[in-house]
């Protein structure tokens, strides 16, 4: 009986003794597992982000199943205005074609007061459709400036990259955001990320922040990045690359004999940099690069668009083209003939910037092409979630805005000049 009670006092210490030292080990280990909380915080976060980004991309193709083949098709057509208010030719682009935005230069601007009331109008026709437009100004700085005289305009990109400063170059992306979204866009053709590697090019010149490849795609990826932060659609341009030519490609169609591997080499490389650095859209130039397609210009170029934009560079977000009106298409293409090639390319949107017959053609041809088989539904739905992704990653809306403070606008951009004087 005694060896019965020692035996049970044995085991009841025991148990204390292990009790304690678990304690012990637990305090010993809190630590631990406050990183393993918050690992797994960490882990319950990326969960909740794919969950969203996966109702997004049900939401986004559930959109585009209700849409008929002619709002698709509208939505992958920019198109510009002749005048300083939406004419009954705009009204009908909205109305009828469905149009997914428009592109405003010098001849629509007036001053702040005048623009803010057209980018104003545009969203006001527009209400009744269930998609926002996509308003876009070409603000690059230097003379390449659309902005009201009211505005103070930034320096070139010449000037900028004389600075080789990244963090001044974010600074300037931000300015020329919040100077743009004040006046009611929401996208901007710009940064450019050509490099000014000839000097007999007519085009290019100091909009290039310079000969350096690598000046020039830090500093182009950073005035990217300060637009973004701004909810800005930046696009940068002119893939892939007009800074080695020497023809105008507002007038014809310049030619460049370079390899593809100097391309990638030289040409490409500020790119590729923005597009792995998170660009949204990338503008594609009317450049026949003869030993990549000796056939058709890169607007129009499959071999260019997907082969290296798509499937090199791994870029999936918007392609748009230059303006389908410049002489280089116009002058060697039936422009409704180059839309469809465009397309089965590999662009989003097709930019036709002056003509209202010009958008019209684009618009009815491209829609008889699909009906046709020329191009596929498939092909068309691709287009269309890419667009309706970046429409929602940045919020578009028709919301009107009120007024502008250009003395508050002002003063943002003395800051950067300040620097420059």
């Amino acid at each position: 009986m005694k060896s019965f009670f020692l035996c049970i006092i044995y085991c009841l210490l025991s148990i204390l003794l292990i009790g304690c030292s678990a304690v012990r080990q637990i305090e010993d280990n809190s630590n631990i597992l406050s990183d393993q909380s918050e690992h797994f915080s960490d882990d319950e976060s990326e969960t909740e982000n794919s969950s969203d980004a996966s109702q997004t991309e049900d939401a986004i193709k559930a959109q585009i199943e209700k849409m008929t083949l002619k709002e698709k098709i509208g939505q992958m057509v920019m198109v510009g205005l002749e005048g300083y208010t939406v004419d009954d030719k705009a009204q009908v682009f909205i109305d009828d074609y469905k149009v997914g935005g428009f592109i405003l230069f010098g001849k629509n601007i007036k001053n702040t007061e005048q623009l803010l009331d057209l980018t104003n109008e545009l969203k006001l026709k527009n209400k009744n459709n269930s998609i926002p437009l996509f308003l876009s100004i070409d603000e690059e700085g230097g003379r390449i400036s659309r902005l009201p005289s009211e505005l103070k305009k930034m320096p070139s990109n010449r000037i900028v990259g004389s600075k080789d400063d990244p963090n001044l170059s974010y600074k300037i992306g931000i300015t020329i955001a919040k100077q743009i979204s004040s006046l009611g866009f929401n996208m901007n053709f710009a940064p450019v990320m050509d490099i000014d590697s000839n000097p007999a090019n007519p085009v290019i010149g100091d909009r290039s922040f310079g000969p350096d490849e690598k000046i020039v795609s830090e500093l182009g990826t950073q005035t990217m990045k300060g637009m973004m932060s701004k909810d800005i659609v930046p696009v940068v341009k002119h893939f892939p690359g007009h800074g080695d030519t020497l023809e105008d490609s507002h007038l014809g169609l310049p030619t460049v004999k370079k390899s593809l591997q100097q391309l990638l080499e030289f040409e490409i490389v500020p790119f590729e940099k923005a597009v792995n650095s998170g660009a949204d859209a990338v503008m594609v130039a009317h450049i026949l690069y003869e030993k990549i397609d000796a056939e058709y210009p890169s607007t129009l170029s499959k071999n260019i668009i997907d082969g290296i934009l798509r499937k090199r560079l791994r870029f999936d977000g918007l392609v748009i083209t230059d303006d389908m009106t410049m002489g280089a298409i116009t002058k060697n293409f039936d422009i409704a003939r180059a839309a469809i090639l465009s397309i089965n390319a590999g662009s989003d949107i097709v930019l036709v910037c002056h003509g209202y017959d010009n958008g019209a053609k684009v618009l009815n041809a491209v829609k008889q092409a699909v009906e046709k088989g020329e191009i596929s539904e498939e092909r068309i739905n691709q287009s269309m979630y890419r667009i309706l992704k970046i429409k929602n990653k940045y919020k578009l809306s028709d919301e009107k805005i009120e007024s502008i403070n250009i003395s508050d606008i002002n003063k943002e951009a003395d800051k950067i000049l300040d620097y420059f004087s």
